[in-house]
């Protein structure tokens, strides 16, 4: 499928996008919706969401620069010393910007 280059293609373009997205996430809760919601279920969500973030973060550790390097481990010093994830991830943006800065 191709769109055309103009601004009508993009606004198509954003509107599918927007589709896509609104299907997924209500397609989501209305499934969960109809799982109950044991033990087994639970271990299995939280495990997930840790292992999501593991797939987010590797690529950028092995083929990031050193900006997104240091930003992973000052994001993950400051989360571990505080427990704060917003004062972490600022923490992360800060130091990403700072190794680009110089």
């Amino acid at each position: 499928m191709s769109l055309p280059l103009t601004p009508l293609g993009a606004l198509l373009a954003i509107l599918i996008m927007a589709l896509v997205t609104y299907l997924t996430r209500s397609g989501g809760v209305l499934v969960m919706s109809r799982v109950p919601i044991g033990p087994r279920v639970e271990r299995f969500i939280n495990a997930m969401a840790g292992s999501v973030l593991v797939a987010v973060i590797t690529p950028m550790a092995v083929y990031g620069d050193w900006g997104a390097r240091l930003a992973l481990v000052a994001t993950f010093g400051v989360m571990l010393a505080s427990r704060k994830p917003l004062l972490a991830i600022a923490a992360g943006i800060a130091t990403a910007a700072g190794w680009r800065l110089i």
